[in-house]
């Protein structure tokens, strides 16, 4: 498998989607919003955006509204989402940025902002 070229501009395009995943999550009142920087940590995606909701039916209807929300503005389809039924944890793959959005305690389980404590990290402001 070949490597990702690392991208150190903070502007390009998988940055820019990532920002825009995490606005749309905050519309959506989804809280502890972070962009993990994966670049050049992994190969296989840029950014993880990972967020919380109160619930399983907000994570479901946070999830639902960034998928939707990409798709019309930007006729952007998920590679794959995962777990939307059950609603604990939903990853929503677009390849450059994959999407984790949690209930409280999958989050509190799985801890993948200390899993990946080390990559430089944003936290978004929640609306």
């Amino acid at each position: 498998m070949a490597c990702r070229e690392q991208r150190t501009d903070p502007l390009s395009d998988s940055a820019l989607l990532a920002e825009r995943i995490a606005a749309i999550g905050s519309e959506k009142l989804a809280e502890d919003i972070v962009l993990l920087d994966m670049r050049g940590v992994v190969d296989y995606t840029d950014w993880f955006v990972v967020m919380s909701g109160r619930n399983t039916r907000q994570v479901q209807a946070i999830a639902e509204e960034i998928a939707f929300t990409l798709k019309q503005e930007q006729g952007l389809l998920p590679g794959r989402i995962e777990g939307l039924k059950e609603g604990s944890w939903v990853l929503i793959d677009f390849v450059d940025v994959v999407v984790h959005v949690f209930d409280p305690e999958a989050r509190e389980h799985y801890r993948l902002d200390e899993l990946w404590g080390q990559v430089p990290h944003t936290q978004v402001a929640e609306a």
